[in-house]
């Protein structure tokens, strides 16, 4: 399954209901996830005090690739939860977002019927609650126990928290744009790029895809970045790099976004005076984690320097993607990278894609 949002700012986000498993079970996995390098989302870290937490919330879930749901006795007598299941379908249902439900202490058939202490709950929802609220958390309930999931049963907690984590692992490797799905030729022009970011290079790397305007070169680093954000400890892609960079505080807007995603959202203060403070900020915090940044549409070398200032700032491991029409960008200042050449379709992919807009499917009958 193919999610549609272009990148993520979490690999996960995690429902729970605090009073059940905040400083137990749910602990323990997010700190089980964190070290497998699986950022998650968890209301009680990442929201900012003074926000609306209802609007953050489903701002978290739209840049999650995957939720995990951890249904426990009392899930379902918090409306809070309830609501927030109803947002995750709903992101599912129209956006292909991703769901691993996870059986605490309950079981599938009292999720889905809502029967042992979810009846006592909804029992009360019934009477407080107006009946088309009720009834869209009772088919959300439905349709999530349908999924399937992982459930505790009499299992370690140990052992089911890792085998949690080892799905979720997979869950992330198959999480790809839903252009890759729709993208003629692209899962072949991915492939090699792929090699190049799980190749286990303790250098900082870099690798220039080039070609001409509107070859796919951006929709080919926008899969490759997300089948592998997850596998670094921090991440960012900024976009159309030429055109912002021609705007008066281009440069500044750009970098940013670079502190922001590297800190997953955390940083307080992102309103630089210059673009020197800006670099000193980056510097400072590309220089402790491994990190995959993604520059795209680079037309002069003086706009990758202008954000980043120097590549030898990253930690050893990070991978550096620059999408450009220009294969000689890097000569000059005669910095090692990898060359990727993006080509034209050829007839066949060509002859894919005029079937796929006349006929609806590329290879009809």
């Amino acid at each position: 399954m193919a999610t549609s949002s272009s990148f993520y700012r979490y690999h996960a986000f995690l429902s729970f209901r605090g009073a059940d498993t905040r400083k137990a079970f749910t602990d323990h996995l997010y700190s089980a996830l964190q070290r497998a390098g699986i950022h998650s989302f968890r209301d009680d870290d990442e929201i900012v005090r003074g926000t609306n937490i209802a609007q953050e919330l489903q701002k978290a879930i739209r840049e999650s690739p995957i939720s995990i749901i951890v249904f426990s006795k009392s899930y379902a007598c918090s409306r809070w939860c309830l609501n927030e299941l109803a947002r995750i379908m709903e992101q599912k249902n129209s956006k292909g977002h991703l769901v691993l439900p996870v059986f605490y202490d309950v079981d599938p058939s009292e999720v889905r019927k809502q029967s042992g202490s979810f009846a006592e709950a909804f029992a009360k929802h019934v009477v407080e609650q107006k009946m088309d609220k009720v009834e869209e958390w009772q088919k959300a309930l439905n349709d999530v126990a349908d999924l399937g999931g992982m459930v505790l049963g009499d299992q370690y907690e140990s052992q089911f928290i890792q085998s949690i984590v080892e799905e979720i692992g997979k869950m992330l490797d198959h999480t790809a744009l839903s252009v890759a799905s729709g993208g003629v030729g692209i899962p072949y022009r991915v492939r090699h790029l792929n090699m190049w970011l799980k190749d286990g290079s303790n250098d900082v790397d870099v690798a220039l895809l080039c070609g001409e305007g509107g070859i796919g070169k951006t929709t080919v680093a926008r899969v490759a970045y997300n089948l592998n954000f997850y596998r670094f400890q921090g991440s960012s892609f900024l976009e159309d790099i030429r055109a912002t960079y021609e705007q008066s505080d281009g440069i500044l807007q750009l970098q940013r976004k670079l502190v922001l995603d590297i800190q997953r959202g955390n940083e307080t203060k992102t309103t630089y005076i210059s673009t020197e403070e800006g670099r000193s900020k980056i510097k400072h915090i590309v220089c402790c984690k491994r990190v995959l940044i993604v520059f795209d549409d680079v037309k002069h070398l003086n706009q990758l320097n202008a954000i980043l200032g120097n590549r030898d700032w990253c930690y050893p491991g990070s991978k550096i993607i620059i999408t450009t029409r220009n294969k000689h960008l890097l000569e000059a200042q005669e910095i090692p990278h990898t060359v990727f050449e993006i080509e034209l379709l050829d007839k066949y992919e060509g002859m894919e894609i005029f079937n796929s807009h006349a006929f609806g499917e590329a290879h009809p009958i």
